[in-house]
């Protein structure tokens, strides 16, 4: 009988490794940390164990019948274990990085171990913002979309302003992309809610985040910033390490920093070599950020590498060179894919996915950090509108560009760092040499764009076309070089070898090597005459990984194969191989001369690999400007090719004007398969409508109409064209919302809380020239309260900040702050409801997804919950509950009376009198009863005869009648 248990059990498999293991500090997936093993030795492997094993098995292999377990106990005791090839340990380590923010371990075997081996020790640590350690592993075959970005955060002194409340604190901050050689500072002021510091974790698309450990009790004030940043952290899906406090120490960083900078990062130092850094490195001079920059050059182990020795730049980020997102923002339009489900949704449900129409990686990541980094430069968003616009107008130099020339580019940032470190081949001389030789025809086709406008073609010579003529010129000798040395014939066949004719000892070696071959050629005709064998078709000359050069025939082919002539070297499915004296004398030969022309060669191939490396910081520049025209080619075929075309929006300076779009439409939405999108008209006058209430029914299409306009705006300052006819827009500061549940229970913050804490941000952080986006507000508690928040929070922004807002409720009392502040505007979305022909019917309820100005009383909820199929018992009891209530509060529809203003204010007259006749009537009284006070009866009578007398006015008013009929 198959004993699947048994045969998934090993008793015998290094027991002093499974001893080893146990010892190993407790790390697991769910911690955030995957542990692999690097096995070594003919067939290398790698194999994870223990949580870890679990996990690959989950998400590998998708089943746990890959588990092997180790040691007594079988699937109860023993320790599970799972082994992969190294192509699938490369793409779980992909996976694991990119998408699933862990950090990883690499164990190799302890050196001096027999076959058994159970001791290992950590060879690599790579994590999220730091990929440093595995690039190889990580990227042989695919390109990196996305930086690793990592941060260093220093939280420095207290600035107390009015009350503990409002405190500010000063924040330093360093960050640094590896991949590109690139370190950033950041000194700022932030509230208690970090506010600040979220904006710069979005821009700048932060995947790790190094903190100082807090104190062992836990309960200073520095312990409580340290979780509230790790909670905004933790909502922006940045993975946290924490390192100990000495390390944000200033104490060598003067030293440290000059020996990682270049010659161009440190211009006044050429001048004076004796310099202090902190004179030479203006960085330096910042209050906090040189902490953070210590811990992040320790942390990296940047100075251990020689390679990064005098080559990074460093740069001083200023948060208001960008509109300012939130975690909130990122997730509401869309923007990119939320993390760990990255690579899972669809291309068009998020904005990176749909305008992502480019040819190269380097585009792809530029065009990620451009939707995170919206210009407020009204100058820099019209350069990028106006190159769109050039692009848009003439589609066959658009897309001439696009197919036959950025589609052929590779990442030139990658190469460039394979040159730095001195692990380049002689494939990637090659592939650079193929960029040089697409230039020229990259700039024919520029030169020759069609446009009216002579601005538009002065703007493409000067951020184009000059640089890419530049960067021509300075390649030129690059080319020529790789002509001289490479052999260009054998480019075809995939082989990359120096030219015989460059050296005479390659010459003398390939000639030899020549000889050899039409040697091969002879014996293989021979044999086959000798076989009556026809060649190629039956009898194979082959160049074998295990025997050399060998023949092969068929099983069949071979039956009457002579032993005296032919030495036979082994038998596999696809046949047998032989050999014959004088070929494995020619095999022996080829394979000596391939050697030493392998290894002449190596000399030399070294030798022009030093002289590319020499070229990177001019294919550094040449990468980024491809980046740029790829992204804006994107725009331009994304804004020709969308259901209908988009439009060039106007932008209006900060603060100088208002919202219009007309036919406004959402751009992930209307490219969805079945979906006819229905337009609608934005206006948001200043002074007069920007703060705008939208109610209506659920599914109605309230949150697609305020969220549409938050990724119109933002299109529109990354300078792409946008989904509407026609569009006026204002400059945004920041874009602030406040959308969905946003449950984190598992976090300890429920929904209520969730929602208060994204509230709070956009009240701190709000200005005057920010958009807010409120989709629902205060329904996570009891409808008193949250309506109550609600009202205080609409009238706050509405009064206070004064900034443009839309804010989609349910609460339908909200709508009459428009009373109050006349630039509140009352909007609705458009339901028909059909008539009952008969009690129990059910009313017919289109949904019209139009907006219009007005107010909607009712939101369909039990008609949704309908379309959801819901039991029917359950919604007919919800019908009835629904009456109950509706019943209990109906006397107030009596109050639903046609009146003019003029009877209402009789009304109101009326009433006036009476109290004012009744007051002064008790007074009078009082003076004269000093000794006797009435009793409650004839107070009451009193009362009974004084309203008998203004009965006729009041019956004679409608509004005062249908008033008393309600009480």
């Amino acid at each position: 009988m198959y004993d699947k248990e048994k045969e998934q059990t090993d008793t015998v498999t290094d027991p002093g490794f499974i001893s080893f293991f146990n010892k190993l500090p407790q790390k697991s997936p769910e911690t955030g940390t995957l542990r692999l093993f690097h096995r070594t030795g003919t067939d290398a492997y790698y194999a994870v164990y223990g949580p870890d094993a679990q996990f690959v098995a989950t998400h590998v292999y998708h089943t746990n019948s890959v588990i092997k377990y180790l040691g007594a106990g079988g699937r109860a005791a023993g320790l599970p274990s799972v082994t992969m090839k190294t192509t699938v340990a490369q793409m779980l380590l992909r996976e694991a990085l990119t998408i699933k923010q862990l950090k990883v371990e690499i164990w190799v075997p302890e050196s001096g171990q027999g076959k058994k081996v159970s001791k290992f020790v950590l060879d690599k640590e790579a994590s999220p913002g730091n990929l440093q350690a595995v690039e190889d592993l990580l990227f042989v075959d695919t390109d990196l979309t996305t930086a690793p970005i990592v941060m260093a955060i220093k939280i420095a002194s207290v600035a107390a302003s009015s009350g503990d409340k409002g405190r500010l604190k000063t924040i330093g901050i360093a960050f640094a992309d590896t991949s590109v050689r690139e370190l950033g500072v950041a000194d700022f002021a932030d509230n208690d809610l970090f506010s600040n510091t979220e904006s710069l974790i979005i821009q700048l698309s932060v995947k790790e985040a190094i903190l100082p450990t807090g104190t062992a009790s836990g309960n200073t004030d520095r312990d409580v910033d340290l979780n509230k940043l790790k909670a905004v952290l933790d909502r922006c899906g940045v993975v946290v390490t924490e390192r100990k406090p000495s390390e944000f120490s200033t104490k060598n960083v003067a030293d440290d920093l000059p020996r990682l900078l270049s010659a161009a990062a440190m211009p006044s130092a050429t001048e004076n070599t004796s310099a202090d850094a902190s004179v030479t490195i203006p960085q330096l001079t910042l209050p906090t950020a040189p902490s953070a920059l210590s811990a992040l050059i320790t942390y990296l182990s940047l100075l251990s590498d020689p390679s990064n020795h005098n080559a990074f730049s460093i740069r001083t980020h200023d948060l208001g060179q960008y509109m300012r997102l939130d975690a909130s923002a990122l997730r509401a339009l869309n923007l990119t894919e939320a993390p760990g489900n990255v690579e899972t949704t669809t291309r068009n449900t998020t904005l990176l996915g749909l305008l992502n129409k480019c040819k190269t990686a380097q585009g792809m990541r530029l065009l990620g950090t451009w939707l995170k980094q919206p210009l407020v430069n009204l100058h820099e968003i019209k350069k990028r509108q106006n190159l769109v616009q050039m692009f848009v107008d003439d589609t066959n130099s658009r897309r001439t560009i696009q197919d036959e020339y950025l589609k052929y580019m590779p990442d030139l940032h990658r190469l460039s760092k394979r040159f730095q470190r001195s692990q380049a081949s002689l494939e990637d001389v090659v592939r650079v040499y193929q960029v040089v030789l697409k230039l020229p025809g990259m700039i024919e086709a520029l030169e020759g764009m069609q446009t009216e406008e002579n601005e538009y073609f002065n703007l493409l010579e000067e951020m184009c076309l000059q640089k890419l003529k530049e960067h021509e010129g300075s390649l030129s000798k690059y080319s020529e070089m790789v002509e001289q040395t490479l052999d260009l014939k054998e480019l075809d066949k995939h082989n990359y070898v120096i030219k015989p004719d460059y050296d005479p000892r390659l010459q003398e070696l390939m000639e030899k090597l020549t000889e050899v071959r039409d040697g091969l050629d002879n014996e293989h005709r021979e044999v086959g005459e000798d076989l009556n064998m026809q060649l190629d078709k039956k009898l194979h000359l082959e160049n074998n990984t295990t025997y050399g050069y060998c023949f092969r025939l068929t099983k069949n082919d071979a039956k009457g194969l002579s032993t005296k002539k032919y030495t036979e070297l082994g038998t596999t499915k696809s046949g047998v191989f032989f050999t014959t004296k004088k070929l494995k004398r020619l095999a022996e030969d080829y394979q000596e001369y391939s050697n030493k022309y392998t290894r002449t060669q190596s000399g030399l191939v070294k030798e022009v690999v030093n002289i590319a490396s020499t070229y990177t910081p001019v294919l550094e520049s040449l990468n980024n400007l491809l980046a740029q025209l790829d992204v804006l080619l994107s725009f331009a075929h994304v804004s020709v090719n969308a259901p209908e075309a988009y439009v060039k929006p106007e932008i209006l300076q900060s603060g100088e004007g208002s919202l219009i779009l007309r036919d406004a439409r959402h751009p992930c939405l209307e490219v969805q398969d079945d979906v006819s999108f229905i337009a609608n008209d934005v206006e948001m006058i200043k002074d007069q409508s920007e703060f705008q209430i939208i109610t209506g029914p659920n599914m109605g299409g309230k949150s697609t109409y305020i969220r549409q306009v938050g990724v119109i705006a933002l299109m529109a300052q990354v300078g792409c064209f946008v989904p509407c006819s026609e569009a006026r827009i204002p400059i945004f500061d920041s874009i602030l919302c406040r959308v969905g549940a946003g449950d984190s229970q598992l976090k300890g913050v429920s929904t209520f809380m969730a929602e208060m804490l994204e509230t709070a941000t956009i009240l701190r952080a709000a200005t005057k020239n920010s958009l807010i986006i409120i989709d629902e507000l205060g329904r996570g508690t009891s409808t008193y309260d949250g309506f109550g928040l609600a009202w205080a929070i609409s009238e706050h922004i509405a009064s206070q900040i004064r900034a443009f807002c839309l804010f989609a409720t349910h609460f339908h009392e909200l709508t009459a702050l428009d009373q109050q502040l006349p630039h509140v505007k009352n909007l609705h979305v458009v339901a028909h409801v059909g008539e009952k022909a008969a009690q129990d019917e059910k009313r017919e309820i289109t949904l019209l997804y139009k907006v219009e100005p007005g107010i909607s009383d009712q939101s369909f909820g039990i008609h949704v919950a309908e379309l959801a199929n819901f039991p029917e018992n359950v919604v007919k009891l919800a019908k009835s509950k629904a009456d109950e209530l509706e019943d209990f509060s109906g006397d107030d529809k009596n109050m639903d009376v046609e009146v003019s203003p003029e009877v209402t204010d009789e009304g109101i007259r009326i009433v006036e009198d009476f109290l004012r006749s009744w007051a002064s009537m008790t007074d009078g009284e009082d003076v004269v009863m000093e000794e006797e006070e009435a009793s409650p009866e004839q107070q009451l009578e009193q009362l009974k005869a004084h309203v008998d007398k203004f009965l006729p006015q009041i019956e004679s008013n409608s509004w005062l009648k249908s008033l008393i009929t309600t009480f």
